[in-house]
């Protein structure tokens, strides 16, 4: 992810994003906040048992975001206070790099809280790979010379998005596909409905 925004123009944090009402750099900045949080949770243990694994974390939403929750609209505030994009990329890297390396040094089994639940590191990083696969979906949706996300991340949401489901994807569908339209970031298109048989009726699954 720190890679695809670094590979990034000025002209590109300008433009449309997979996420609705936010533009590239609101984005961007919404990742900052979540780095910032990796580094909040996973220093922030407990003993007691957990309540949520990987799969569970996640609230399903009735409906997609709008873009007009008073929260979306505090990130493009946020967003633009920065200025200049390449501000935005080097706070992405210096919080992101320094996330990346508290998740490697933690222990897996070690139990933290967050949003008042309880999981293991390994559960709640878990989960936040498929959070930051969606989001670097959400990054290159408009711009197809940016770096894509990993195969292998890619691999692991679907597994994750397939529990949370209950059922797996069509074989049918690329690990990309299974996780764009599992998720609403684009519609089925008629062929996939009818390969999804009953899944269909539950999705999208709006993580929330």
């Amino acid at each position: 992810m720190r890679t695809a925004v670094a590979g990034l123009s000025d002209v590109d944090f300008a433009q449309p994003c997979g996420c609705t009402g936010w533009l590239v750099r609101d984005l961007v900045c919404h990742l900052i906040i979540d780095a910032q949080d990796v580094l909040i949770t996973l220093v922030t243990h407990t003993e007691k048992k957990p309540t949520r694994n990987a799969a569970t974390y996640w609230d399903i939403a009735e409906t997609p975001p709008t873009g007009a929750d008073p929260l979306d609209a505090l990130i493009v505030r946020l967003a633009a206070a920065y200025g200049e994009p390449r501000l935005l990329e080097l706070h992405l890297d210096d919080v992101g790099s320094a996330a990346g390396r508290a998740a490697a040094l933690a222990d897996p089994d070690q139990r933290v809280s967050t949003r008042d639940e309880v999981l293991t590191v390994g559960d709640y990083l878990t989960a936040y790979v498929l959070e930051w696969t969606l989001h670097h979906l959400d990054l290159v949706a408009c711009l197809p010379d940016a770096a894509q996300p990993p195969a292998a991340g890619l691999t692991r949401s679907r597994e994750l998005l397939e529990d949370i489901a209950g059922t797996a994807f069509p074989a049918s569908f690329s690990d990309r596909d299974a996780l764009l339209v599992g998720t609403g970031r684009r519609p089925a298109t008629d062929e996939e409905t009818a390969a999804l048989g009953e899944l269909a009726a539950k999705l999208p699954l709006v993580l929330g």
